[in-house]
């Protein structure tokens, strides 16, 4: 199998940072806007070196989004930086309003996304909003798996024309991917060739579900391994063209298993090959306090949960 080498622990957040710096650079109509987290979403850079471009809100998260969705009309691409639970459920009515129904150019780049956020608890964790967000018509969804994904998803988002939902995290997590990838909004990746089960993973799930992938292969179970990064407009024809090849699906993320990566991949075969599926998903709970390692594991949300439905899921091929 194919070794995918962690280069070095870092957080997605900071991903973002550095991405958007870049932005900030080579980009003259790229904007800022943050409610109060300035250094918790790493805009410091982008602050410091375009001050006339930095906008900060304070704790007026509405404010943001109406504020990006009006500075859409005069040609810039605002950037709105907040916590995933502020920047969703705080917001669902200003951004199905004046960002999502008139297709505004606005970018909205959530951190501290799911359990992984931590100690803050489930006040400030949120395993909803992929679902809020690609139920929005026009919404472009993306849940990113490492720093250098990240960094490579902002920079290509600015490029994208229309509203987009960029869901990234708090902790330091493996960094994988290639540092020159190039990022494709709806494109899967897939990590690993298999025969007997695909794994289907987003966000911090993927080192997951590569981990899991190499322990199955110890035991004999040849793995196929996707990297959905894009939720909506989802890579349907590479979903289908696994599944038809090993029979049985296994998805995981960071997330509610209702409404989230999951349910998308679940409607996909449906309507295309009807396939047994496994969730590795939060079920239908609110988070707690606790480190994100604890949190992971009591909720399963780790390579051990996806050999576990692995094992499942072949049973019922």
């Amino acid at each position: 199998m194919k070794e995918y080498k962690n280069t070095g622990s870092k957080d997605t957040r900071s991903g973002f940072g550095a991405g958007l710096t870049e932005l900030g650079k080579t980009n003259e109509n790229v904007v800022a806007l943050c409610a109060d987290l300035t250094g918790s979403l790493k805009m410091d850079e982008f602050k410091e070196n375009h001050p006339e471009r930095f906008f900060q809100v304070g704790i007026a998260e509405a404010n943001m989004i109406g504020m990006a969705a009006g500075m859409t009309i005069g040609g810039k691409i605002p950037f709105t930086g907040t916590f995933a639970n502020f920047s969703t459920g705080r917001v669902y009515d200003q951004i199905r309003q004046s960002v999502a129904y008139s297709g505004k150019n606005v970018k909205i780049c959530a951190s501290h996304a799911g359990v992984t956020l931590g100690e803050d608890g489930a006040t400030h964790q949120i395993l909803e909003d992929l679902g809020l967000m690609k139920m929005l018509p026009g919404m472009t969804v993306i849940n990113t798996c490492d720093y250098n994904q990240t960094k490579a998803a902002t920079l290509a988002i600015a490029d994208h024309d229309g509203p987009v939902y960029l869901r990234f995290g708090r902790p330091k997590v493996a960094n994988f991917t290639p540092e020159d990838q190039k990022f494709e909004i709806g494109k899967a990746v897939k990590l690993y060739e298999g025969t007997d089960v695909t794994i289907i993973a987003t966000g911090h799930l993927v080192w997951e579900a590569i981990q899991a992938a190499v322990s199955l292969n110890e035991k004999g179970i040849s793995a196929e391994v996707i990297n959905i990064h894009t939720i909506k407009p989802l890579d349907e024809e590479a979903i289908i063209e696994s599944a038809k090849k090993t029979g049985c699906v296994v998805t995981a993320e960071e997330h509610n298993f209702l409404g989230g990566l999951g349910e998308s991949v679940a409607r996909t075969l449906a309507e295309n090959h009807p396939t047994p599926q496994e969730f590795v998903a939060t079920k239908d709970t609110f988070g707690e306090s606790g480190t994100p390692a604890q949190l992971m594991d009591k909720y399963g949300l780790n390579a051990e949960a996806i050999i576990k439905a692995t094992e499942k899921v072949l049973k019922r091929k």
